[in-house]
């Protein structure tokens, strides 16, 4: 199963990270780092990392993850070729998926037109102007298209995948290898449950990027 995890200037390194490792040692998983250009690609927190298939060298990909960017708004702009892209595979493709922001790229790409989606909840209102109706879970399904929340949803999304490619009990192995057992320290990782303070905090630092 040929596996496109895309790579593009400023996406969010864990956005993809996350389902990679979920899915990637899986015997069946062919791995691939798909970019507009062979080469490196400098994440949004300065993270390097290589793109070793172009767009044009796998068009008709089984999988596609696609990880979202702190700077959303602009790599909706910058991005002309991996939309047009994703346009063109995802018809062939079995799965379709995003991360965090990532679902506003399927969305220009004409793939989650009047379809339930989730993405980050600072892009929700985008999302939603794109053509998605907009979700609040953490991991959406909708036919041949799964939608991830923020970056660590990316995680319940590459177990979710496992369980639906292969089976539920290889998609627990997975969790159990992966230690993947979340007890974070606060209560605040979603907007509906964080302090009023810390999302317009938030809001601040994101429109100040």
């Amino acid at each position: 199963m040929d596996a496109a995890f895309v790579l593009y200037d400023r996406m969010t390194a864990l956005d993809l990270v996350g389902p990679y490792e979920m899915l990637a040692q899986h015997p069946e998983i062919n791995a691939h780092f798909v970019g507009a250009r062979r080469g490196p690609v400098r994440a949004d927190a300065g993270l390097e990392l290589n793109a070793t298939t172009t767009f044009d060298e796998l068009p008709q990909p089984d999988l596609i993850v696609v990880p979202g960017s702190g700077f959303w708004s602009a790599v909706l702009e910058e991005n002309d070729a991996l939309v047009a892209w994703l346009a063109a595979a995802h018809p062939n493709a079995t799965w379709t998926t995003s991360v965090c922001t990532g679902a506003t790229l399927l969305a220009k790409a004409g793939i989650l037109a009047g379809r339930p989606a989730t993405t980050h909840w600072l892009a929700r209102d985008l999302l939603g102007e794109l053509g998605a109706v907009v979700s609040t879970d953490r991991v959406v399904v909708d036919g041949d298209v799964m939608t991830a929340a923020g970056v660590s949803a990316g995680l319940d999304m590459g177990l979710t995948l496992v369980a639906r490619l292969f089976d539920e009990a290889q998609a627990m192995v997975v969790q159990l290898f992966t230690e993947y057992d979340p007890q974070p320290p606060f209560n605040a990782g979603s907007a509906e449950k964080a302090p009023a303070e810390v999302v317009e905090f938030a809001r601040a630092f994101a429109a100040g990027r």
